[in-house]
């Protein structure tokens, strides 16, 4: 089957695609917030028949939660899975929007069109990259080059909670050669990109207790101990002067990054100090020795998300608090453990605890490990010398700084390795008022799929 009319046809149909894409971005699925279920629903039934359309065998499973959507189409060549969600974060605060967050629109910037609202980035603008690609292959061929099956969720943005019992209780329907993902960024304009590994995620949170009950500081300042006081000293020993985090055996799994990965990286085009910029900031801080990619991608970290005690009113109140909170995470690389790091994280804390002092941990945060793809695969290649093509630009295996859980799901439920191929900025403003989608990102996207596809098969 050729592909050049197949790309032909993606840019004929560009106009149609956006119509439906605006119609799909118009659907209140805020996953989330109870209040918007029945627009999670109509969601889900929006892409049940726009799938009908192109004669995939598409099936709405109830979840306890918001519905999966599953289907499949035949073609030739290796049976490949896509995943993507088509629930949206919440929009407030609504009043820092430009436009209304459901009334997508086509808007000029200095950067070029973008297509502005909700989900227009996260995930629905980059799920419909790939339903589009497959609609052109259908209209020209009247086929697929490869066996497909779709996975959409409607719960990624509420943390997932029916997508392992049901990808356990669907294993022979999901399990297929290859799992693609399409929610994540470039590494800069214009520089196609595979996520080759993401980082893996443990949340913590620990009370430390110190009086029995808040005391008068003018009592008691001096004699007695201060939690505040003492989970500040707490806090700052978790690292040293470089950055680098002092708990023991911190760093065991971490897998050090290969000179060829290395080399992407330094000519993908990154620039840090618009990198920086976007978030107010004039130099990077973190662990010394290592480029500001290697700390975000490649590197694990000990973060500091919350910390809090005592009077927090308006005035003063002269106390000692009887406890102070804190609330951690750590992104983890590599084989690191999550399970084993959080033990010796919280080795680390009771080996600081003083005399009068005690620390309680809340035992209902999760885990995950880190998900490190397997380029070594020829899919790989093949799709990166795809991108290539289609970019006019040297396509990269980039790392991630966040999380995607779906990918490690995909290894340790089905088996499956995944690769991961999204065309959003880092200006997107997903999860913030103004989201949106650079036109091009939408129109190359389709485009760039059409072309992994014809490469694999």
């Amino acid at each position: 089957m050729s592909l050049t009319p197949v790309l032909s046809r993606i840019d004929a149909d560009l106009d149609a695609a956006l119509d439906r894409l605006m119609d799909f971005l118009r659907l209140q699925s805020i996953s989330t917030d109870p209040a918007f279920k029945a627009d999670v629903d109509k969601a889900a039934d929006w892409l049940v028949a726009d799938l009908q359309s192109l004669g995939v065998d598409v099936t709405k499973h109830k979840t306890p939660g918001h519905p999966m959507v599953v289907g499949h189409l035949d073609g030739d060549g290796p049976h490949l899975l896509f995943y993507g969600h088509y629930d949206v974060q919440p929009v407030d605060p609504l009043d820092l929007w430009d436009t209304p967050p459901f009334e997508p629109q086509i808007a000029d910037t200095p950067n070029g069109k973008v297509i502005r609202g909700r989900g227009a980035s996260d995930d629905k603008g980059q799920l419909m990259t790939f339903v589009e690609a497959c609609r052109a292959w259908k209209a020209v061929h009247g086929t697929l080059p490869c066996k497909l099956t779709f996975l959409f969720e409607g719960e990624e943005e509420s943390g997932s909670p029916s997508l392992i019992p049901f990808m356990e209780a669907h294993k022979d329907e999901l399990t297929c050669d290859l799992a693609l993902i399409c929610d994540t960024s470039m590494v800069a304009a214009g520089v196609p990109s595979i996520a080759s590994q993401l980082r893996g995620m443990l949340k913590d949170e620990f009370t430390l207790h110190g009086p029995a009950m808040d005391l008068h500081s003018g009592h008691y300042g001096g004699p007695a101990v201060n939690p505040l006081r003492e989970i500040s000293r707490i806090i700052a020993s978790f690292h040293d002067d470089t950055g680098r985090v002092t708990v023991d055996g911190f760093y065991e799994g971490v897998i050090e990054i290969g000179d060829n990965l290395k080399r992407q990286w330094q000519n993908s085009g990154f620039d840090e100090a618009d990198y920086l910029a976007n978030a107010g900031l004039t130099q990077a801080s973190g662990e010394a020795g290592y480029s500001t990619l290697e700390q975000q991608w490649a590197r694990p970290t000990l973060e500091i998300n919350g910390l809090w005690g005592g009077y927090q009113g308006a005035g003063s109140k002269t106390v000692i608090p009887a406890q102070a909170h804190c609330k951690i995470t750590c992104r983890l690389v590599g084989d690191m453990d999550p399970d084993k790091l959080r033990d010796k994280v919280r080795a680390h804390v009771s080996g600081q605890l003083r005399p009068d002092t005690r620390v309680t941990w809340d035992n209902d945060l999760e885990g995950s490990k880190a998900a490190v793809m397997n380029t070594d695969r020829p899919e790989f290649e093949a799709a990166r010398q795809a991108l290539s093509d289609e970019w006019n630009r040297e396509a990269v295996f980039s790392g991630m700084g966040g999380s995607i859980p779906i990918a490690g799901f995909f290894k340790d439920i089905l088996g499956m390795d995944a690769m991961l191929v999204g065309y959003a900025q880092e200006d997107d403003r997903i999860h913030s008022p103004n989201e949106k989608y650079d036109l091009q990102s939408f129109h190359k996207g389709i485009r760039s799929w059409a072309r992994i596809l014809d490469a694999l098969a």
